[in-house]
């Protein structure tokens, strides 16, 4: 497989850093959110957080909305 080709494998394991990218959040973001809930799910290995790319693209589509009152709405 080439390397991007690769960069796009849904089943990739990326850490916090590069996950934080992909979501355009800063990684203490997604620290916080691993203690106190509402972010991404995860996969612990080891003492290793790592995030999967199918899973960054599902939490990224379940919390679109199309304007702030929507958000309110489904809450």
């Amino acid at each position: 497989m080439s390397e991007v080709a690769d960069y796009f494998d849904e089943d990739r394991l990326v850490d916090t850093h590069e996950a934080a990218i992909v979501l355009g959040q800063k990684p203490g973001t997604l620290r916080k959110q691993r203690v106190y809930g509402g972010g991404c799910h995860y996969h612990k290995i080891g003492r290793s957080v790592r995030y999967s790319i199918r899973d960054l693209n599902r939490f990224k589509a379940m919390n679109r909305v199309a304007s702030t009152s929507e958000h309110w709405a489904a809450n």
